[in-house]
């Protein structure tokens, strides 16, 4: 049966959405169109591009994520150097080999632009900082006076994975300048209203994926500090205007998965843990679909 995707950001949580699609698979389910954000919008270009799950799952088995960060020198290693190079750079990582990395699975596709995708299969999200607006890729590159058929998927990717300070922002040059352009996340962790509006009419069944619990079963947060001020700021702008959709309109159609106990940054992840996050990504999603009634 064919359906269209919503993946969430999350940073290296992602692996339990691999799981989640694994389970779909088995079930006969065919994403005909996919959208997501961040560590989201990499698993949906993986899949717009033809990857099977298992294909997927070995290449992430394969590969030791921290190869996919940027090597700086030895001398970052000092804690001052370092936020030095945040302060001046934006970000501790540029994102060039992360970006690299997702070139070379495409290309093994055939994917280079969105041109060798089919048209519509395959939105993501990101934030413009310079502009102070949300970016849907590609279809408002033509605000910047860029042909979205010609431009790089992989780059796209990499946009909307920028999680700020942790990567350089994206510099998109236009005939505006240069905007400086981070994680989708900052806007919209999980576009589900993607789906909804003008532009892109329901089709067919829609499903989300998101890593996080239902807003209901949300531990509230505890602040007694400007550190746990500033996380609950930030998370509650990533997530306030999705939750508000999400427990409206499409619940029911969304596959929620808790992941505490991982970070989005922890590239240095064992062999076991993704094995586990994959695992339980799988098992959730199989337990939803026995339930779901699209």
């Amino acid at each position: 049966m064919d359906i269209d995707g919503v993946f969430s950001g999350g940073g290296i949580k992602g692996l339990a959405l691999l799981g989640a699609y694994k389970a779909f698979e088995e079930k006969g389910f065919v994403f005909k169109r996919v959208a997501g954000t961040s560590a989201g919008a990499v698993v949906a270009a993986f899949i717009a591009s033809g990857y099977k799950s298992e294909e997927l799952i070995n290449a992430m088995g394969k590969v030791d994520l921290t190869d996919l960060l940027d090597k700086n020198s030895f001398i970052f290693s000092i804690p001052f150097v370092k936020w030095l190079k945040v302060y001046w750079s934006l970000g501790l990582y540029k994102g060039a080999v992360l970006e690299k990395w997702i070139e070379s699975k495409l290309k093994a596709k055939g994917v280079y632009t969105f041109a060798d995708l089919p048209p519509h299969s395959l939105r993501v999200i990101a934030s413009d900082l310079s502009n102070g607006r949300l970016l849907v890729l590609p279809d408002d590159l033509e605000k910047y006076g860029i042909a979205k058929e010609t431009f790089p998927v992989a780059r796209a990717i990499r946009m909307s994975a920028s999680m700020p300070y942790f990567f350089e922002p994206v510099k998109l040059r236009s005939l505006e300048g240069v905007s400086k352009i981070v994680d989708g996340g900052v806007l919209s962790n999980f576009p589900m209203w993607l789906f909804e509006n003008d532009n892109m009419k329901k089709l067919r069944p829609v499903v989300g994926v998101k890593l996080s619990p239902n807003i209901e079963e949300r531990p509230k947060r505890k602040i007694d500090n400007a550190i746990n001020l500033f996380e609950a700021l930030f998370h509650t702008m990533k997530d306030a205007h999705d939750s508000r959709y999400i427990s409206r309109k499409l619940e029911k159609n969304v596959i929620f998965i808790p992941t505490e106990g991982v970070f989005s940054t922890e590239f240095s992840i064992t062999e076991e843990k993704k094995e586990a996050l994959i695992q339980y990504g799988h098992s959730l999603a199989d337990d939803f679909i026995k339930m779901w009634s699209y």
